[in-house]
């Protein structure tokens, strides 16, 4: 049985990407049409959520922002989880000079200041696609995870199922993909949601200091940086983009500590067997 954690949270992010990615559809106002007439007009029935300083439908961009902040966070959760499963995995397994050299880049990734980083490298992220983004943050986000993959990957590779698969011939990359990755899914499924939450705060700290999405595109964390300057004079536009930034991640950490419980359940009952 699901952990009520995890559909509390997989309902409230199932409304926020429906609003998104449907919402846009049903709408009437659509993000980057400007209504001069209109600027900065507090919610009503003709803007729901109000507009912004140039007279844009701020639930239009919102509903924008909410589109390429989650396809941000999930693209780098899903590529950071990957990386940090091979790695750990690997490490873990062979152990020896590929322990100590894949673990000697993970430290060196760690000491370095990843905001630093990505505003040195910001000139080249200017005008890429947002896709180069994605990379950039899943460069600095595999790495705590891959220590955690690779301590696990010690312990099974020890175990009595994976000593009776190499005895019986079956090679090392055989080993990782038929025994070691399925034995870690549950770890990796709990590290990839959590990544989505961390990807999407990131992106939003990233855009806010001009480092991420850049206009004409818009994420939360660009429309955050702009409503910033209007927080006490005109606060829907500021606190409408806070609001589904703090949903979202909200929603995410919910089904991540759901998930973490279930599986401890099974653990605990597993150990009692």
């Amino acid at each position: 049985m699901k952990h009520p954690l995890t559909l509390a949270g997989s309902a409230i992010l199932l409304t926020i990407a429906g609003i998104a990615f449907l919402g846009p559809w049903l709408y009437p106002h659509d993000h980057i049409t400007q209504n001069h007439a209109a600027v900065l007009q507090p919610p009503s029935w003709e803007h729901w959520l109000g507009t912004s300083r140039l007279g844009e439908d701020l639930l239009a961009q919102t509903m924008r922002g909410l589109q390429k902040s989650l396809l941000i966070g999930l693209a780098v959760a899903v590529l950071s989880t990957a990386v940090a499963a091979i790695v750990g995995t690997l490490a873990g397994y062979y152990g020896g000079r590929v322990d100590r050299g894949l673990m000697w880049c993970v430290d060196m990734l760690l000491i370095l200041p990843t905001f630093l980083v990505v505003a040195v490298m910001s000139p080249v992220l200017r005008g890429q696609s947002w896709l180069l983004l994605v990379v950039v943050i899943a460069m600095f986000q595999w790495t705590l995870a891959s220590r955690i993959v690779r301590a696990r990957a010690m312990s099974l590779r020890e175990r009595g199922f994976v000593r009776a698969a190499e005895y019986m011939g079956a090679r090392g990359p055989r080993v990782i993909r038929t025994h070691l990755i399925p034995n870690m899914a549950p770890l990796l499924i709990i590290d990839c949601t959590i990544n989505v939450g961390v990807a999407v705060i990131a992106e939003a700290g990233l855009s806010y200091f001009g480092f991420g999405v850049r206009p004409p595109d818009v994420s939360l964390g660009t429309l955050i940086g702009i409503g910033s300057n209007s927080a006490i004079t005109y606060p829907w536009v500021f606190l409408v983009p806070v609001a589904f930034l703090i949903t979202t991640v909200m929603a995410v950490g919910l089904i991540g500590e759901g998930l973490r419980r279930t599986i401890d359940r099974e653990s605990d009952k597993a150990a009692l067997v």
